[in-house]
């Protein structure tokens, strides 16, 4: 969509007076700075005795936001936002999270930055945007689409976090626990150790400990485990195979080991040894809809369509919500060939993620 152009205008004795009105006594209009209003470009002229409120605050936001021409000017404009809406931060962080968890990270991210125009020193503004990004690589991930980017735009903003002076608790915190869904560990320990050395809560600091001592207990932060990891993701899987192979050769009892071992099996097409390793890994106390999942793939791959099924039946009982398991049930449907079933599981999908790329497809083939 094409954005309306910017325009400033001397504010007009009519205007200037509802805004005094509105306006508290710390804060003087300044009748030689000139305001911003937006104007649709089908329109050539505006008549400044016609300005609202309501189109110079929106126009404020946005040069705030972009720091357009008349930058000089923005802190006025702060603090004429301030005034005019002293609840701005609350109202905008929630309506930006009520975007996040309707799917419209882009939305929740342009909502963000309005607040990081107008609080540029407020590492809670970057915390939220780090969140929303969380939610959208979480989300992805549910779905089987793409979540370097967010991922990616996520740990950035965690570690400019994490260099804050004084530590910022709360970051730290919220980082330890990315970085542990990421499953590194390492970092996960760095983010988690901090965090414990600076925290008051009681509460969160025991159950931070009891995550630090498992990544120990359980080497979680090996070199190794680490190792192959990060070449899965980078698309290595065949190289990443000797490392986690290194890493269960010294640590046999370890469900993720097992886990990723698993993954790289699958990604390679190895069906039956990917379903040895999930087995082990759920034996093992690793029994998460991740698992139970990523075994489905390779009990349908072997067309052990009964088992499938019930593994993902299991999955889902941990994830109801889970569009990438629901899709697998659909799939499994299909080669099934009970292609009603399978339409009812793709429909689901939409209705949980109405942008699913697989379920979308899907569907138009059995039109």
């Amino acid at each position: 969509m094409k954005e309306n152009r910017i325009v400033f205008f001397t504010v007009p004795e009519s205007l200037r007076e509802q805004l005094a009105g509105k306006t508290q006594s710390t804060f003087v209009i300044n009748p030689d700075i000139p305001v911003p209003v937006e104007i649709p470009d089908n329109l050539e002229k505006i008549n400044p005795e016609n300005l609202t409120i309501e189109a110079i605050l929106s126009a404020m936001l946005r040069v705030i936001q972009e720091g357009e021409e008349k930058g000089e000017w923005i802190d006025y404009y702060r603090n004429f936002v301030f005034v005019l809406r002293p609840g701005i931060f609350i109202e905008f962080t929630e309506a930006a999270a009520i975007k996040a968890r309707n799917g419209d990270f882009d939305s929740a991210q342009e909502i963000l930055s309005v607040l990081e125009g107008l609080f540029p020193s407020s590492p809670l503004v970057m915390l939220n945007r780090a969140l929303v990004y969380e939610e959208q690589a979480l989300q992805y991930r549910k779905s089987g689409r793409e979540e370097h980017r967010a991922v990616q735009a996520a740990s950035a903003l965690y570690e400019k976090l994490s260099e804050l002076d004084p530590p910022f608790t709360q970051a730290l915190y919220s980082g330890g626990f990315f970085h542990f869904y990421q499953n590194d560990f390492p970092k996960t320990a760095e983010y988690f150790s901090r965090f414990t050395q600076t925290t008051q809560d009681e509460d969160k600091k025991k159950q931070v400990e009891k995550i630090l001592k498992s990544i120990t207990d359980n080497g979680l932060d090996d070199e190794s485990f680490t190792e192959a990891n990060k070449l899965i993701r980078e698309g290595k899987v065949q190289e990443a195979l000797n490392s986690i192979h290194d890493f269960l050769e010294r640590r046999p009892l370890v469900n993720n080991g097992w886990f990723v071992l698993g993954w790289a099996l699958r990604l390679l097409g190895r069906w039956a040894d990917g379903e040895a390793a999930f087995r082990k890994a759920i034996e093992l106390g690793g029994d998460s809809s991740d698992a139970r999942n990523e075994l489905a793939i390779c009990l349908m791959e072997r067309e052990n369509y009964t088992g499938a099924k019930r593994e993902l039946e299991a999955a889902l009982k941990k994830d109801p919500e889970n569009v990438k398991i629901i899709s697998n049930l659909g799939v499994l449907a299909l080669k099934d060939g009970k292609k009603e079933e399978a339409a009812a599981f793709f429909r689901t999908v939409l209705e949980l993620d109405e942008g699913d790329p697989v379920a979308k497809k899907f569907l138009e083939g059995l039109k």
